[in-house]
């Protein structure tokens, strides 16, 4: 039975792929090549499963597509929701910064109205705090000078000391306590406005420290000078020196002139990105091999690279003092922010500002190039503080705490 079989299905082989011969005509001459049955069936056979593939794959993606654009649909709904609160997130700083920027002003002003009402209370006070009672001192005779004058329609009946005295004692009485309680509120704005100056210029203190300038250095360049305190005369009326609530309120101004100082070094300091556009580090700060001379040298900024005409923004407000070509740089931006902060921007490709412009943080001072001593398009950017380059990448992890908390407050 096996043997028949085995027969059989030669046959079917023989009479479905006979040996075939194709014929070739070139030039005159005939030739022809002899396709066998092995041949023939495994073309057939390739011929199959190349077919199969094809359908096998179409059939996939056609049932696939629909999973995969709910996929799609679920990634980009994820993506929408994440970007409403990321906006949501920064919208909630904004209004927290400028709640706080509001409340600052407020407290400077409300410190100033506390020392004019202090003079108001002092004069009142002076006035209630004799060695005596004034009803004891009136009613004695040797009290002329606390008497005031009046006409006889003004005059009104004697009474007796039993009703004049508890009346007198009670109206003082409840007069100083409400001058006990605008003292006690008054105390408590004072409180709250030196705890604020104190954390904001914490706040500050610390930015500054994680830039790597000796922080002594710094607090040198803060303490320079004094705050202006007017004292007014009648807080220096007393032969033995201030009171107490006068000393507290020139303590507070001179911590809200601390905060004040320290926040303006804070916003002069270069710590936000000098790129517009998305970038790359290709070279830090320091020692590193020279890309020309292939030697050891120092290299006193850091380079970040994008596309050529990518804008190059100023990373803090100032004035900008060069705006020129030189030698190494290229196409040079020098800017002086202040208290001995200066930033340089090499090899631009084209300069947008002039010597002499006041610019912005986030100012467009420039787009990247190559020019100057440069092997391809890159910013080359410096910090220098009292002519001493520093790390920038130092100034840009400072800058983290304060535009993006910041930036989270």
């Amino acid at each position: 039975m096996v043997a028949e079989f085995q027969n059989k299905a030669r046959d079917f082989f023989s009479r479905t792929f006979p040996e075939r011969q194709v014929y070739l005509r070139s030039s005159g001459t005939v030739q022809y090549v002899s396709l066998k049955p092995l041949h023939q069936a495994m073309a057939v056979g390739g011929a199959a499963i190349i077919a199969s593939w094809c359908v096998y794959a179409s059939a996939s993606v056609l049932m696939r597509g629909p999973a995969q654009s709910a996929s799609q649909n679920e990634f980009e709904r994820k993506v929408s929701k994440y970007e409403r609160w990321l906006q949501q997130a920064r919208a909630r700083e904004a209004a927290a910064l400028s709640l706080l920027e509001e409340r600052s002003a407020v407290f400077a002003n409300e410190a100033q109205d506390l020392e004019r009402r202090h003079e108001s209370l002092t004069r009142v006070l002076a006035a209630l705090s004799g060695p005596e009672s004034l009803d004891e001192a009136g009613l004695r005779g040797d009290g002329a000078g606390v008497l005031v004058k009046a006409s006889l329609d003004e005059a009104e009946p004697r009474v007796s000391r039993s009703l004049v005295e508890p009346t007198a004692r009670l109206e003082t009485a409840g007069f100083r306590a409400r001058i006990d309680t605008l003292r006690s509120s008054q105390d408590t704005v004072l409180d709250a406005v030196e705890e604020l100056a104190v954390d904001r210029s914490e706040r500050a203190r610390g930015v500054l420290r994680l830039t790597g300038i000796g922080s002594g250095r710094l607090l040198e360049e803060v303490a320079q000078g004094g705050p202006l305190v007017e004292v007014s005369a009648a807080a220096m009326a007393s032969a033995s020196g201030m009171d107490p609530f006068s000393e507290r309120v020139l303590q507070v101004s001179a911590r809200l002139e601390e905060m004040r100082r320290l926040e303006k070094v804070l916003q002069a300091t270069p710590l936000a990105a000098t790129v517009g556009v998305p970038y790359r580090l290709t070279s830090g700060y320091g020692v590193r091999v020279d890309p020309f001379t292939k030697r050891p040298a120092s290299h006193e900024g850091l380079d970040f690279a994008a596309y050529r005409g990518a804008p190059i923004i100023s990373s803090s407000p100032g004035v900008v003092t060069i705006a020129e070509r030189r030698a190494g740089y290229g196409n040079l931006v020098e800017i002086d922010h202040g208290f001995g902060f200066r930033t340089r921007y090499g090899h631009l490709d084209r300069v947008s500002v002039q010597s002499g412009a006041q610019v912005g943080m986030g100012t467009v001072i420039g787009t990247m190039g190559s020019t100057g001593r440069s092997t391809g398009p890159h910013l080359h950017y410096e910090v220098w503080f009292r002519g001493k380059t520093y790390d920038p990448i130092n100034f840009l992890k400072a800058g983290k705490h304060v535009h993006e908390t910041d930036q989270a407050e």
